[in-house]
């Protein structure tokens, strides 16, 4: 008797051992296909909002004034098309991430013009509020010379807001099929080419707002540029069929889902513009907005990182989805999710630690670097929700989630976040403080809300939705 149960401890030790060798096994190969989309997806974005950051480090050392102004547009105007483009693309994101899971490869390059058609009917409808933004800001109660300048920097940007079509959705489209890599190294070299030009515009030639947003403009139009000449020459050979006039027809279903991806990012990207606005209602406007989009950039640098995670959890569910794993669906949420935190905690620390040093990064004005500094606790807690609510959103993208997670963008940023944001700013000392506390209260919901939605999904009823949505859009190939 005795004999026979020490036996059977034997073999549980021995299946444990197996079991632990089989999760760690499990673990390192999804990190493995987790890190091949979410690497070059983080060296894309942080380098391609890298060109932002110094096109606005540059305005800052030109003059206070500027510098509010170019953060009230880029903050409002920019942000809120960029919203709307990033938005509906994540549309590409889903399509492409599902046919590429189910072998529809064809059907990509198909779904890509169709965005592309899409999206620049979008952009050439939002053209007046770049054409108007003076007006309009001054409309909304900011101080007129900002506005003034404001109008003269919008005008500027508007061909970057076409080179966000083509460059948005070729991302999202070669993401989908695990070759975004050629976009981070097309994005690194940008962010190069971005350094050298506004050194060269700015600060030699002295050319003021011109040189700097004209940098960022060629930088990123370079990105364009590398990414058609890989899609044309070869670079997707089963996904890339040529130009279509297939691109043209179903529009209707592409266009229902870029509206309601579109809708739930931009209700989540206007989310901090509105309260940039609000800052620029407080005391000392020209030092509350500066201080406040410092803060927000240089937490959306971090977050450029953290959607790299967004970017790998979209395309690994959009890929399972269509392979019908509901299992390895499950397993890659944990695993995108444990990563990221990782990275969230790192950044809390740093922004603790070298919180008071931020500001100077940014601008030698006094007044905005202390501003800057007694935010940085809020910054910091900031950063931390930015590793886990990228992901959460990215699995809902991946899934075809977009219009549930609109609604609870609307409730969690609109009704709970903005209110609290101008109760505390305004009816308490807080000012700019109060105003952060509202942002963070509004996302911490949003993730409490996303968790609740994911944990309750029945993945195996999305993998049939998944399975018939793409076979009621499918078109044969033609072998002629």
């Amino acid at each position: 008797m005795a004999e026979e149960e020490s036996r059977l401890e034997e073999r549980l030790i021995v299946n444990e051992e197996e079991g632990d060798e089989d999760l760690k096994k499990r673990v390192w190969e999804e990190t493995k296909k987790i890190w091949r989309v979410a690497f070059p997806g983080i060296l894309a974005r942080a380098t391609n909002f890298g060109n932002i950051i110094i096109t606005q480090a540059v305005i800052g050392h030109v003059s206070a004034l500027d510098l509010a102004a170019f953060a009230l547009v880029q903050s409002l105007t920019v942000r809120f098309v960029n919203g709307i483009v990033l938005g509906m693309s994540s549309a590409t994101e889903t399509l492409c991430g599902q046919a590429f899971g189910a072998g529809q490869h064809h059907m990509m390059g198909i779904y890509l013009q169709r965005s592309w058609i899409v999206n620049l009917i979008t952009v050439t409808i939002l053209l007046p509020i770049f054409i108007f933004a003076g007006p309009i800001f001054v409309a909304l109660g900011q101080e007129k010379e900002i506005a003034n300048v404001s109008e003269i920097i919008s005008l500027w940007l508007i061909p970057l807001s076409y080179c966000f079509v083509f460059s948005l959705t070729i991302q999202m489209y070669l993401q989908a099929q695990l070759k975004n890599m050629i976009v981070a190294w097309l994005s690194v070299i940008s962010f190069l080419v971005q350094i050298f030009l506004s050194w060269l515009l700015v600060i030699k030639l002295e050319l003021g707002i011109p040189g700097a947003i004209g940098s960022l403009i060629l930088s990123n139009f370079f990105i364009v540029l590398g990414e058609f000449v890989y899609l044309l020459f070869g670079g997707c050979p089963l996904s890339w069929k040529g130009f279509t006039w297939d691109a043209f027809s179903q529009l209707w279903p592409v266009i229902k889902l870029s509206v309601s991806s579109g809708v739930m990012l931009c209700l989540e990207l206007w989310y901090n513009s509105v309260l940039v606005l609000i800052a620029g209602y407080m005391e000392n406007a020209t030092v509350a907005i500066s201080a406040f989009s410092i803060c927000l950039n240089a937490s959306a640098w971090e977050l450029m990182i953290c959607i790299g995670f967004l970017g790998a959890a979209c395309v690994r569910i959009a890929n399972e989805l269509g392979r019908g794993n509901a299992k390895a669906i499950r397993f890659s949420i944990k695993v995108n999710l444990a990563t990221s935190i990782v990275f969230g905690l790192v950044f809390f620390t740093i922004c603790l630690i070298f919180g008071d040093e931020i500001g100077y990064l940014f601008t030698s004005d006094q007044d905005v670097v202390n501003m800057v500094s007694e935010l940085s606790i809020l910054l910091a807690l900031t950063m931390l929700l930015n590793s886990i609510q990228p992901v959460l959103t990215g699995i809902a993208i991946g899934a075809g989630l977009q219009s549930t997670v609109a609604i609870i963008n609307l409730v969690c940023y609109y009704v709970i976040g903005i209110p609290v944001g101008l109760l505390l700013g305004y009816f308490t000392n807080l000012q700019v403080k109060g105003v952060w506390i509202g942002m963070v209260c509004g996302v911490a919901m949003q993730i409490i809300c996303l968790s609740i939605l994911i944990w309750r999904t029945n993945w195996d009823d999305q993998v049939v939705k998944a399975s018939q949505r793409l076979n009621r859009w499918l078109k044969p190939i033609d072998l002629s």
